[in-house]
């Protein structure tokens, strides 16, 4: 934005502290006239004798003044002098802070997000100004960092289906007489998993913005859609589904709160070896929070995968891969950024016996913005114990 020039804060805050000293010694002044000077008799000085007593009296008002106005005068303009040098320091030692914060924002305006303030001290507007802005960099700096590692891991994932297809249509140009019927399906394959990932892409750059309508949406409600639209590959493989809790309101996106209960159970199924175990999903409500809970047997998980497997395209050593439920590596990717942007929490923790627990803790919704639940389509009031 294009500005006029106009004066420096460090030289208004110097006039500010010269005028205010200057009116102090002015209003100094005008007190030593009104409650002493005038006082002062007008008559001139002489020698008066009453009942016996000398009185002396000294100059008259208009001596006294004379000899008083250049002394205050002087003093004024030693005050202006005073205040100005005075308050040129004293500014200078003030925005001292606010000039390595715009330093700072200058260097991180450069595209340079690893300088930091560090303002030594004790906590004050101008620390605590510093702190924010320090804490602001680390989160860019790690927010560019992601979307760096993301952009190259969502170029490689999608240039894998491409240099795959690309090479099938060579093979069937040097080779009219093959299998048309097999390249044909192995391009349908192909091209579902390149539009399966672009959509988990948009998903998750959605997801991770908080623009979408806030309202009160019920979890047992998601954990019951959920569950019922994975139950037949859950019986594929043998799993229970078991679907335990309480109604428990939250606000929010009500088709992001179903799709972040969607890919955790999904998550659960895929991962649950081997066949033959059980999903549990339960809900609760909490005074000031949500709980989802989301557990499921298997193999032990290593606590080394468990920190890294919410990074985009970090898929699980244990996953199945088929033609169904082949995953981009974006499931839990897509539920972290779904909780975050829900001002939630997640955690990830590996049961002693195999299999993984998952918790999502949410702000509760208040009774205010209950009635305006949104219910999950296809939904129905959720409560007590129900096995699928």
């Amino acid at each position: 934005m294009h500005r006029r020039p106009g004066l420096s804060a460090r030289l208004k805050l110097t006039i500010s502290y010269a005028g205010f000293l200057l009116l102090a010694g002015a209003l100094l002044l005008a007190v030593v006239w009104v409650f002493v000077l005038r006082w002062v008799p007008e008559e001139p000085g002489r020698i008066q004798q009453r009942a016996g007593v000398v009185l002396i009296t000294g100059p008259n008002r208009s001596e006294l003044l004379r000899g008083f106005a250049p002394a205050a005068v002087a003093t004024l303009g030693f005050l202006l002098v005073f205040g100005l040098l005075g308050g040129w320091v004293l500014a200078g030692r003030m925005l001292a802070p606010l000039n390595r914060v715009a330093d700072a924002a200058r260097t991180a305006a450069n595209g340079s997000l690893s300088h930091r303030i560090r303002l030594p001290g004790r906590e004050d507007e101008f620390r605590e100004l510093a702190d924010v802005f320090d804490a602001m960099l680390d989160r860019l700096e790690a927010h560019v960092a992601e979307q760096e590692r993301f952009a190259a891991n969502a170029s490689h994932e999608l240039r894998t289906p491409l240099a795959v297809t690309k090479t099938l249509l060579d093979a069937a140009r040097e080779d009219p007489a093959g299998d048309r019927a097999e390249l044909v399906e192995r391009l349908s394959t192909i091209n579902t998993r390149a539009i399966d990932l672009t959509e988990a892409l948009l998903l998750l750059s959605r997801a991770g913005r908080k623009t979408f309508t806030r309202e009160a949406v019920d979890l047992s409600l998601a954990a019951e859609e959920a569950a019922e639209t994975l139950l037949p590959h859950a019986e594929k493989r043998g799993i229970i589904l078991d679907v335990t809790g309480e109604k428990a309101q939250v606000l929010g996106s009500a088709e992001l709160v179903l799709r972040m209960v969607t890919n955790l159970v999904q998550n659960a199924i895929v991962h649950n070896l081997p066949a033959g175990g059980t999903v549990t999903v339960h809900t609760e409500a909490r005074p000031a929070e949500s709980v989802l809970r989301i557990e499921n047997t298997g193999r032990p998980v290593p606590a080394d995968l468990v920190s890294t497997i919410t990074e985009p395209f970090q898929r699980g050593t244990q996953r199945v891969r088929t033609d169904e439920h082949a995953g981009v590596g974006l499931g839990l990717a897509i539920v972290d950024s779904i909780v975050r942007a829900h001002d939630g929490t997640l955690d990830l923790t590996p049961r002693p016996t195999g299999g993984l627990l998952a918790t999502i803790r949410l702000p509760r919704a208040t009774p205010a913005e209950i009635p305006a639940t949104k219910e999950i389509p296809g939904g129905r009031p959720a409560g007590g114990s129900r096995r699928l």
